[in-house]
């Protein structure tokens, strides 16, 4: 028996094309340190099962939840001028611009589309932090303010999903100048008396906050979620104080009125569903009806029969 031939070869081989464990093969909890199976967290809404904490949901996954059967048409809006100030810092805007798109298979950090919502025609608006952190440039504006023309034109409720950093630093006042076009046509939605309703996720801050997320007839937060316009370090090091604990999330919104309520994410669907309807005065959502308790037998006819 050869030693090396029969023994040490095959192990080297088989330790070499060993096969690779995938990176996200298992999601750590940011809050209790869990490691859970990325599968279980997928198939949760992307909600940690012991926690209940809420990581980022993408806008592919968010639209299919929403809608009736992950059905949707897609909106389509302008194309814009992908670099107008020819900006570059570390590295050019265009290139990050392209990193972005080959990242996420996205245009820009905003998808809308049209669909049923439990039978009732919604367009949604998504804001995906996975592009350069959802920030708001001349395309996200326009993807909005084209979802919430077609809304008016449907006459139809607008949900907005907000989740950004604020404005996009490399496309300057331009960026700057998004913000009052969405305003108006939020105004324009409400001249055709349908809702605006904002899903406010983690995080909203910046010009985003400021602006269009907030002129929602109803604001919902998810748990958790860090809404607000500074960050809370930058708030602490210009009044030199220690902020309050939770300062700037869902709760502490809510408790103090800039939220109206914070919703689990298993519970969103329904809720927003709810507020649709009760919005626009449409009937209830079709339910199946309830089994009707059998009859009792009528014991005289039944000694009368005998």
């Amino acid at each position: 028996m050869n030693w090396i031939t029969n023994v040490v070869r095959p192990g080297i081989k088989a330790l070499l094309s060993r096969k690779e464990v995938p990176e996200n093969l298992w999601i750590k909890c940011p809050e209790s340190g869990q490691l859970v199976f990325h599968k279980d967290v997928e198939s949760n809404l992307w909600v940690i099962p012991g926690s209940g904490y809420h990581m980022r949901m993408g806008s592919d996954a968010r639209l299919k939840h929403m809608f009736d059967n992950g059905e949707f048409d897609e909106i389509a809006f302008r194309d814009v001028t992908a670099d107008p100030l020819k900006f570059r810092d570390e590295k050019k805007y265009v290139d990050r611009l392209r990193d972005a798109r080959n990242k996420t298979s996205m245009k820009d950090a905003v998808r809308v589309a049209a669909g049923d919502l439990d039978g009732l025609e919604v367009v949604i608006g998504v804001q995906d932090f996975e592009f350069m952190g959802g920030s708001l440039g001349m395309a996200a504006g326009e993807a909005l303010i084209a979802g919430l023309e077609e809304a008016a034109r449907r006459k139809s409720p607008f949900i907005l999903f907000a989740a950004s950093g604020g404005a996009r630093m490399q496309e300057g006042i331009l960026s700057l100048m998004q913000m009052p076009r969405v305003t108006v046509a939020v105004q324009e939605l409400r001249e055709q008396k349908k809702p605006y309703i904002v899903v406010l996720t983690n995080p909203v801050t910046g010009g985003v906050t400021a602006s269009y997320a907030m002129l929602g007839d109803v604001h919902i937060a998810e748990p958790g979620a860090l809404i607000g316009f500074a960050g809370p370090r930058v708030i602490e090091q210009t009044i030199r104080e220690k902020l309050p604990e939770g300062f700037q999330r869902s709760e502490y919104l809510q408790a103090h009125g800039m939220v109206d309520m914070v919703v689990h994410r298993h519970e969103l669907r329904p809720t927003l569903s709810r507020l649709c309807r009760l919005l626009t005065r449409s009937p209830a959502a079709a339910t199946v009806p309830l089994a009707q308790p059998p009859a009792e037998p009528d014991l005289a006819e039944a000694a009368a029969a005998e």
